[in-house]
């Protein structure tokens, strides 16, 4: 571990509220003393999605026992900690605020210093956690719910460069449609992953989009899965038009294997195209199996090494946000103003809101 002995390190309490985890982290270096979680996903499960006015009275409520709960983990006092990070964009604006204003109330409160920090680069920052620093250099895939992104990162604490993202449909979001269409439950990622294991990925093709070359000249590393969406349900439509039963197991098999064909196939051209030889796949659904296996496949093939969390890190948590504000007090970097914004389009550039 860099910078010294774990007892020099300093103790980072992360906040996290940008969807409908309220998760707050706490971490001295790059060792996680408590991750705790408090999910509204069962109060959205009704509506098929995430309500933002839902997730921020879930998170008001959540705040202080959450809070309470990582210190009692960690075995610390709030006053222990050196300072306070929290995800202060993108996300939904409401859910933002019930955050940010958490943690300037906790800075203030205890005068430590705060750090408002950008969601994206937190999925990055994460893996230190459990793969210690990153390299010097590598191309970081973030799949969730609102994102599919390919950035390339030489420094998590001084700005990523995006090279492509989603269009449309994030691979998350894509997966939360199908699964309504199919009858699974919400969320739909690991309710599809887990039918798949019975499927055959071959029992139907179905669309990949951007691959074709004319796309690939204008949206090399972008993506789009809202054609690969209405293909399946159109498929879907019509055999139950035509009375037939619905595979379920085979199209939840088939749908996978496209998404994670078209991500794992850009992730790798992205690492050729930039000379880096580590790949890091980061967000929700980077828990799939199916990604996780393909992507280990095709980057041993290519000569890159793949470095993903485990599953438990890989959704939105208060310890991914702990672990960027860790890497960016042990860097040096200047803290955020206490009137620091909660930015709901924060671009992925800003890692640090200043």
């Amino acid at each position: 571990m860099a910078g010294g002995s774990v007892s020099q390190e300093p103790l980072i309490l992360g906040i996290e509220t940008s969807c409908d985890e309220t998760g707050v982290g706490i971490v001295r270096g790059q060792t996680l003393l408590a991750d705790a979680v408090a999910s509204s996903v069962a109060e959205h499960a009704r509506f098929g999605g995430v309500v933002p006015e839902v997730a921020s009275r879930a998170h008001l409520e959540a705040m202080v026992p959450t809070i309470r709960r990582a210190c009692e983990t960690a075995g610390i006092a709030p006053s222990d900690i050196d300072a306070v990070a929290v995800t202060s964009g993108p996300g939904l604006a409401g859910a933002l605020l019930v955050g940010v204003a958490a943690a300037k109330g906790l800075a203030l409160s205890l005068g430590k210093p705060i750090y408002g920090v950008n969601h994206l680069a937190a999925h990055v920052a994460v893996d230190t956690l459990e793969h210690g620093d990153l390299p010097k250099g590598c191309v970081a895939m973030l799949v969730s719910g609102g994102h599919s992104s390919l950035l390339a990162v030489e420094d998590i604490t001084d700005g990523v460069v995006p090279m492509g993202s989603t269009i449309d449909d994030a691979a998350g979001e894509a997966f939360d449609k199908v699964a309504r269409v199919l009858g699974l439950p919400f969320p739909g990622g690991p309710h599809i992953d887990k039918a798949a294991r019975d499927g055959d990925r071959l029992y139907v093709t179905f669309p990949r989009g951007l691959t074709s070359q004319r796309d690939l000249e204008r949206h090399r590393f972008d993506f789009s899965f809202s054609g690969l969406k209405t293909a399946v349900a159109r498929w879907v439509e019509a055999r139950r038009r035509d009375g037939e039963d619905v595979p379920v197991n085979h199209v939840a098999a088939a749908f996978q294997e496209a998404v994670c064909d078209v991500l794992t196939r850009k992730a790798i051209d992205a690492c050729k195209d930039r000379g880096f030889e580590h790949l890091l796949i980061g967000g929700g659904v980077a828990a799939n199996s199916r990604l996780r296996a393909m992507a280990e496949e095709r980057a041993a093939a290519a000569g890159i090494a793949v470095r993903v969390p485990r599953p438990g890190l890989c959704t939105d948590n208060g310890a991914m946000v702990a672990a960027l504000g860790s890497e960016l007090v042990r860097a040096g970097r200047q803290p955020s103003p206490l009137d620091l914004p909660a930015d709901s389009s924060m671009p992925v550039t800003e890692v640090l809101n200043r």
